[in-house]
């Protein structure tokens, strides 16, 4: 049996050389060492450790730590919601049942397969493809209660992006500074191996193999030669998917696009729109695209994570990144909206990463 999830040949980034790149390589607490001291540099300079938090004023911490999705689509209007696939919110409550739900889902239009995602989410934790009742059932028992989980239509495009904005308050339009292309991890068969022995092969790939994943592919299937397989409904690089920078398709018509909706999002102004597309053309003219979610002030540069950069390139633009989000929390205080306290955000970045551990795995 092969995968629910076999990649079609609509979108492919290029990954004929899907190397693990210098600044992935690190270990993770030594590639933030720059990035903590240049945001205590750039903290003391502007007078708050927090000061991003201001960014977004109608995002818990302006979406750097305990917001959740629904927050983002909650602020959008007539444009916005146009844009972004459709969705419905579950309290997973002791009385919830399965039957209710699907029953919910139907009236909203929702139909299998949906993906689930908790609401108070990162990095793709929690998410699955859910194709049944009985999937839907199981995600519901194994996910935390009283926690709300989001079940989002499920897009079939091939194509997926991290498309990063920016625009100072009072600021008339928008810029699209960066734009994150994210290859699902696959593997490539050669009419010998099983999926596992070619995973085995692939440095990249031996990701997928951790506890917080559940992998949605047959390990003892042996794929013909040239048949590609996508092992997982994220695209997520801790399971060995690939990001590449694609700020070359930020054409003035996408910048527009993507503008317009930002600006359909009361007091937004910098963070990243995750988006499926079907082919690159179509994304650059700034059409066919379908948004899944929004991450605020937090959203890390991961364009940056690129292979083809040196350690030195990706610091620089993520530092970059950094300097801008508090350009903007500056602007943003300056018209009354304050940063949080560090006890608060410590607070919720601990109740965050206690939930992550809670969640289901992704598949």
């Amino acid at each position: 049996m092969t995968s629910e999830l076999t990649a079609s040949s609509s979108f492919t980034p290029e990954r004929e050389n899907p190397v693990v790149g210098s600044f992935e390589c690190l270990p993770k607490w030594l590639n933030c060492i720059p990035l903590i001291t240049q945001w205590l540099w750039l903290g003391l300079r502007h007078g708050s450790l927090t000061l991003p938090s201001s960014a977004n004023p109608a995002i818990t911490s302006g979406g750097m730590v305990g917001d959740g999705k629904l927050e983002y689509f909650r602020c959008m209007g007539e444009l916005a919601k146009s844009h972004t696939a459709d969705y419905m919110a579950v309290q997973n409550t002791a009385d919830v049942t399965v039957k209710q739900t699907v029953s919910r889902m139907m009236e909203q239009g929702l139909n299998f397969p949906v993906v689930a995602k908790p609401d108070l989410g990162w990095c793709g934790y929690g998410v699955r493809r859910i194709q049944n009742s009985a999937q839907l059932a199981e995600y519901f028992d194994s996910f935390p209660e009283n926690e709300t989980v989001v079940l989002q239509r499920y897009l079939p495009e091939t194509g997926e992006a991290g498309i990063f904005y920016a625009r100072s308050p009072g600021q008339e339009t928008g810029t699209i500074i960066g734009i994150c292309l994210r290859s699902f991890p696959q593997v490539k068969g050669d009419g010998v191996h099983s999926v596992a022995q070619l995973i085995v092969r692939d440095k990249r790939m031996h990701r997928i193999k951790n506890g917080l994943h559940k992998p949605a592919y047959d390990p003892d299937y042996v794929p013909v030669c040239g048949e590609t397989i996508r092992l997982a409904t994220i695209g997520s690089t801790r399971v060995g998917g690939l990001y590449r920078d694609g700020s070359e398709y930020a054409s003035p018509a996408l910048n527009k696009a993507v503008d317009a909706i930002a600006r359909d999002m009361k007091d937004f102004h910098v963070g990243r729109f995750d988006v499926r597309f079907e082919n690159l053309e179509q994304l650059r003219a700034g059409k066919n695209f379908t948004i899944m979610e929004v991450n605020g002030s937090g959203s890390e540069a991961v364009y940056a994570w690129d292979p083809k950069y040196s350690i030195w390139e990706s610091y620089k633009i993520i530092f970059a990144k950094q300097r801008l989000l508090f350009k903007i929390g500056d602007a943003s205080r300056r018209r009354g909206h304050q940063p949080i306290s560090v006890s608060k955000l410590v607070r919720w970045h601990f109740n965050q990463q206690r939930l992550i551990k809670l969640y289901p795995p992704s598949n």
